[in-house]
């Protein structure tokens, strides 16, 4: 259906045929109506349903390269009628793929909960009654209001509007905003004509609109556009190391398996069962269980924060918070109380006013575009001294756009002359601008420039004494219809608004402990250069490094990276000014936060390497965040910080140390093949010993990690996990060399004897050296989680019994050991435990205990 009658295109559609064509009215659908449509069409969302994702989470477990090797070998087993072989390779890989998937589900699970509690709501009329419904739950029909900082929630036909302007840029490209009125236009009309139309994806910044939805989910423009394309996001830091290492990954399994393969042939060793131990051996370096490692410790981190606070819309966005060593931020609400208090209300002369309060109040009581803190606090002031509304009403309103910087709203004295005034509020600087006079007892006076001069001192000295100041100016107008920002002009200056945002408490403490965790706190305002710098002096900024929005847009962008890392303070900004200090900060190599919750902080967050808002915040802001705050308070993101970087910690633990050490035994088996007269691991074997050190490495995503592993932004750096791989491998392949020795020599060991030691004594060291490389300190000084060391001791104990149970013994081929090859294997352990704590003291040193090598920040 498309929404429109006599199939009319719906934006050509007369509003009233398009309404009852929707089974609508101008006082919206019933309850029952929209719960029909809503089971009809499906909710309101472009994206696929939760089960389809679940199937594919299922289905992406068989897609590695190297499971479909193994089930490949597998089949070649089942034709060579070796039916013990192909089971065991089966049983491993439908053992890990299901282990992987029920991890990664629970992962992805815990996640959509924690994104429901920030699921987005519209407020449309049911049955002529405002209420508010989740988006999804928005169906073609509903009558949906619309104000400033809201996203636009369906395509749909603008009934009415009040200086409603759109930012489409999503769907045109087009940057600036767009100006919509009810109306119709031409059917064949493209997107960017359809002026009497809003779609899916864009937002409101400024004035209000009721809007018929027409179309939801993918039958809207951004749906179509979304179906067609299916483009990914940009990739993010994160995912480009990931896909870094799985390069380098596949370099050094593509060597190794050559190697051992044409080795094996060139001693005319069996063709299946050397293509099996290649095969295996590649498995045995891989990671595999890495997709589900990097979800569980990801969501794991992501739960811990949400208990603190913090929840987390994106998780690649962890690992961005943890690397990130610049956050820049208003001030209000973040440095300040955030409850702004009308303290003063002064005429132009500066003495105090009722009058200037009472225009004050009309203005903030009668505006209906975005509601804020400061018309919070006048029309609080206003009740409180008996204010009422009572004797004007309300003509129009010029909404408040971040250009200008002021709100004007038209009203009429029901008792007064045939007149209209105006009362604007805003920045004073913009105020005042437009003023050509100012009141003096009644009478306005020529606003010359000494009495410019006065009113500029009132400001700055208010400004210094740490107070936020507005400005009041009104002029009394000809009726006419219709009133635009042109006639913002030729006003008379009222008077001052002066309003009290102390600091908070605990402001000073939370920078000096962010500074204490990496991270440099940079201003970016609106508010002028005095009260700003009021605020730095009380907090423990540096007031004198400081940068204007005046300054700033003189700058070429190459003066821009040199001060921006050098700048406390960015005051008197435009809106379109903060993208630009943000990409300034990230040109010289910065990891930029961004903490923001108004309509023109949306392309900065997007900016950002991390975007950060708070629950409150307008739509357009929390859709462009990455991490959404509970409370807007630098110690709760502080937490969540530290929360990061533990998680990230425990990410790259399993990385760098399981691949330590599996380099280490892949490369010891591919060395020590050549001079064998056997293979010293069968498949099944190298399968049955991977898998068993899997087991406990689901359990790193909980383990404790160092308080010093906290204190510095954490990033990816895959030369330096190449580096820890090669060192710790390398220490491990002595150790199997020296095992080797002693088996042939010592014990004169044959086959089974021998892959049954090397089998216990490669696991062993593999599960110790988790314990033993998971923290940068002396294992014994560094306590894991209870579920990794008690994990640990279960797989342990399992190798040792390995050997002794009978059938599953035989079937993998193994053997029971001697009490004297028992008390070896278990030397061989300790004195590697002891050599990797030796090589890790050296390797990381004293200067390195507070930021693991392969996490160091590129800075």
């Amino acid at each position: 259906m498309d929404g429109a009658s006599n199939d009319i295109p719906y934006w050509s559609d007369e509003p009233s045929m398009l309404t009852v064509s929707l089974g609508s009215s101008l006082t919206g659908l019933s309850p029952g109506q929209a719960a029909t449509q809503l089971a009809r069409l499906g909710p309101n969302s472009v994206e696929d349903t939760t089960h389809l994702g679940t199937l594919r989470l299922l289905l992406r477990q068989f897609e590695s390269p190297l499971v479909l090797i193994l089930v490949f070998a597998a089949g070649i087993s089942l034709v060579l009628q070796q039916w013990v072989d192909a089971a065991i390779i089966l049983a491993i890989v439908l053992g890990s793929s299901l282990l992987s998937f029920f991890q990664e589900y629970r992962a992805s699970s815990a996640v959509e909960e924690l994104k429901k509690r920030l699921a987005l709501t519209a407020r449309v009329l049911r049955d002529g009654a405002e209420c508010e419904v989740p988006v999804s739950a928005i169906v073609p029909g509903d009558m949906v209001l619309l104000s400033a900082g809201n996203l636009i929630p369906a395509d749909g036909l603008v009934i009415e509007a009040s200086d409603f302007l759109v930012s489409e840029a999503s769907m045109t490209g087009e940057s600036f905003p767009v100006e919509k009125r009810p109306g119709r236009v031409a059917a064949d009309a493209p997107i960017t004509k359809r002026t009497n139309c809003v779609f899916l994806g864009a937002s409101v910044r400024s004035g209000t609109a009721k809007v018929l939805v027409a179309r939801t989910g993918r039958e809207t423009e951004f749906g179509a556009i979304a179906a067609r394309l299916r483009a990914r996001p940009p990739e993010t830091d994160f995912a480009r190391g990931v896909r870094q290492f799985g390069y380098l990954l596949v370099r050094i399994m593509v060597v190794i398996v050559l190697f051992v393969l044409t080795v094996n042939l060139l001693l005319q060793r069996p063709v299946i069962e050397s293509l099996l131990f290649a095969v295996a051996l590649a498995v045995g370096l891989s990671p595999e269980l890495l997709p589900a490692i990097i979800s569980v410790t990801l969501s794991a981190g992501a739960r811990a924060m949400s208990k603190r606070g913090v929840i987390v819309r994106r998780l690649e966005a962890i690992e961005n918070l943890g690397s990130m060593n610049i956050l820049c931020t208003d001030k209000t609400g973040t440095l300040t109380e955030g409850e702004l208090v009308l303290s003063q209300v002064l005429d132009a002369e500066g003495q105090a006013s009722d009058e200037v309060r009472h225009l004050a109040f009309l203005n903030a009581a009668l505006e209906t575009g975005i509601e804020n803190p400061l018309d919070a606090a006048i029309i609080a002031a206003g009740e409180s001294a008996g204010l009422t509304k009572h004797g004007f009403t309300k003509i129009d309103e010029i909404p408040y756009d971040f250009m200008r910087r002021m709100l004007t709203i038209v009203v009429a004295e029901d008792a007064g002359p045939a007149q209209h005034l105006f009362v604007t509020k805003g920045a004073f600087a913009n105020v005042l601008a437009i003023c050509t006079a100012f009141d003096r007892g009644g009478t306005a006076v020529p606003l010359d420039a000494p009495a410019r001069a006065r009113l500029e001192a009132v400001f700055e000295a208010k400004g210094a004494e740490g107070f936020r100041v507005l400005a009041v100016a009104t002029r009394k107008v000809s009726i006419k219809a219709d009133y635009a920002r042109d006639d913002e002009r030729d006003m008379v200056f009222r008077g001052f608004l002066i309003f009290l945002d102390p600091p908070k408490a605990d402001a000073a403490r939370a920078i000096q402990d962010l500074s204490r965790l990496g991270i440099r706190i940079k201003v970016i305002s609106g508010d002028n250069r005095h009260v700003t710098a009021h605020l730095a002096q009380a907090v423990g900024l540096d007031a004198n490094a400081m940068l204007t929005g005046e300054e700033l847009g003189r700058l070429k962008d190459e003066a821009l990276w040199h001060l921006a890392p050098r700048t406390d303070l960015f005051v008197e900004i435009d809106p379109q000014q903060k993208e630009r200090i943000v990409r300034a900060l990230q040109r010289t190599g910065h990891s930029v936060g961004y903490l923001g919750d108004g309509i023109n902080d949306a392309p900065a967050l997007h900016a950002a390497d991390v975007g950060i808002s708070v629950e409150e915040a307008v739509d357009v802001a929390r859709e462009s965040a990455d991490i959404i705050l509970l409370s807007r308070d630098l110690d709760v993101l502080r937490s969540g910080v530290e929360d990061g970087r533990r998680t990230f910690a425990n990410t790259l633990k399993y990385i760098a140390i399981t691949t330590s050490a599996n380099f280490g035994n892949m490369i010891s088996m591919a060395l020590v093949t050549p001079f064998l007269p056997f293979l010293p691991l069968a498949a099944k074997q190298i399968l049955l010993n991977n898998f068993l050190s899997d087991v406990p490495s689901i359990a790193i995503s909980s383990d404790n990690v160092d308080a010093e592993r906290v204190t510095r932004p954490q990033r990816w750096n895959v030369a330096e996990i190449r580096k820890f791989m090669m060192v710790f491998g390398l220490v491990s392949s002595v150790f199997d060399i020296l095992t080797f020795g002693l088996l042939l020599r010592v014990f004169h060991a044959n086959e089974a004897t021998f892959q049954t030691s090397w089998f216990m004594i490669s696991l062993l060291t593999e599960l110790a050296v988790v314990l033993v490389l998971r923290t940068h300190r002396p294992v014994f000084r560094s306590t894991p989680s209870k579920l990794l060391l008690w994990s640990t001791i279960a797989v342990v104990a399992a190798t040792f019994a390995v050997p002794f149970l009978g059938a599953p013994t035989s079937i993998f081929g193994f053997v029971p050991l001697s009490m004297p090859e028992l008390a070896v294997i278990a030397a061989i352990v300790l004195g590697y435990i002891v050599a990797t704590e030796i090589v890790k003291a050296w390797y990381f040193g004293p200067e390195r205990a507070g930021a693991g090598r392969w996490e160091k920040a590129d800075l």
